[in-house]
């Protein structure tokens, strides 16, 4: 039977009053040292997320909530999401690369290098419908032995990358970051939401025809617990981002709403289900499960 705790949402404007669920918050499963990166596969009814100190990742299965062992070593995969073709990109701290998991199991790697340095350890990534795939890079995975492999940063600083779906190229798309982390494209894709853990802050980007970033304005600032993590998109348009012991959920005009509090720092969130109404969260040792009346922005493999 599945460990329940109490659903704490806290409504800090009228507009999150609307939103609800299931009272009980599911733990699908503990034991982890530091859970992130979920991804739900709707073809198998499955969720994938990983245990980056452990050097894992892990598999849930809906229908008969088993868990197992998806991927050991995993290179130390923190983010993951899925492709237009429905396959596993992930970002391998430790390999220092970003990679996808082809139908056939085998491994493709998208990027590893920036003129010819290698990159400091990809933490999150994102496809657009396009086909490009867009990733930030902290150096959190060669920092220390911990989440990864200790070694010297050889790019100067932490940016956004955009990896072309057609040529291959990786190009810096935004350069003043403190440490970058989660990011999610807005509904249209016109613009581009990207967390700076360290600075607290969430920025948003616009995004030109020729995949290029504009602007970069403060979106939201979050306050001495708020450290911004991963972060998803729901079908109205509203940005729900990992932040301390909390999802904070954020109207699209940047005002903080509402959140929805747990016992463990949260790391990233997903939406899945059969009807993307379902919210999966990874947090410290723990995968947290909720039903909602939301649904989640639709997903770039169900096209747009």
């Amino acid at each position: 039977m599945t460990d329940t705790i109490p659903t704490e949402f806290e409504v800090l404007d009228e507009r999150f009053g609307a939103i609800g669920g299931d009272d009980k918050v599911e733990i699908l499963h503990t034991g982890t040292r530091w859970a992130e990166g979920p991804v739900y596969f709707p073809a198998g009814r499955f969720l994938v997320w990983s245990d980056i100190p452990n050097e894992r990742m892990l598999r849930w299965d809906e229908l008969s909530g088993a868990v197992g062992p998806f991927r050991q070593p995993s290179g130390y995969t923190n983010g993951n999401t899925l492709d237009r073709e429905g396959r596993l990109v992930s970002c391998e701290q430790g390999n220092r690369r970003v990679t996808r998991t082809e139908h056939d199991g085998s491994i493709t790697v998208i990027a590893d290098r920036w003129q010819g340095k290698r990159l400091n350890s990809p933490n999150d990534v994102v496809v657009r419908s396009d086909g490009s795939i867009w990733f930030t890079d902290p150096p959190y995975g060669i920092l220390s032995n911990y989440e990864g492999v200790a070694a010297e940063q050889e790019i100067d600083g932490c940016h956004v990358y955009r990896a072309d779906p057609v040529t291959g190229e990786v190009r810096i798309v935004a350069d003043d970051f403190v440490r970058p982390n989660g990011l999610a494209f807005s509904l249209d894709e016109r613009r581009l939401y990207v967390a700076d853990t360290r600075a607290r802050q969430l920025r948003v980007f616009e995004v030109g025809d020729d995949g290029t970033l504009g602007g970069g304005k403060v979106f939201a600032e979050g306050g001495e617990q708020d450290n911004y993590d991963g972060l998803r998109l729901d079908d109205t348009g509203r940005v729900w981002i990992a932040a301390g012991k909390a999802v904070l959920c954020y109207d699209p005009d940047g005002t903080l709403i509402g959140r929805l509090r747990l016992p463990e720092f949260t790391a990233n969130l997903v939406f899945g289900g059969l009807k993307r109404n379902r919210l999966f969260i990874t947090a410290s040792s723990s995968l947290y499960s909720l039903m909602t009346n939301v649904t989640g922005a639709r997903p770039v493999w169900a096209g747009r």
